[in-house]
């Protein structure tokens, strides 16, 4: 069974603390914006591995592409 955005959506909150999550998709391809203080000092690479790291073994079981946009509070403020 493919995998809802709502699903996604709970994925990435249970593993991350997000002020912000928006997660849109087809069931295959995510695009996810994600607005977190744990990124605060964190380049692009290293936001990308947190989020990874909340999805675990589902990135390569359940979730066939996921992008996303992360962002800092203040980021996300200024946006």
């Amino acid at each position: 069974m493919l995998p809802t955005p709502e699903q996604v959506k709970d994925y990435i909150a249970g593993g991350l603390a997000c002020q912000h999550l928006e997660v849109e998709g087809d069931g295959q391809h995510f695009f996810a914006t994600i607005v977190s203080d744990a990124f605060q000092g964190k380049r692009l690479i290293a936001r990308h591995q947190l989020v990874y790291a909340a999805l675990g073994d589902r990135m390569r079981a359940e979730i066939h592409a996921l992008s996303m946009k992360t962002l800092t509070p203040d980021e996300w403020k200024s946006a």
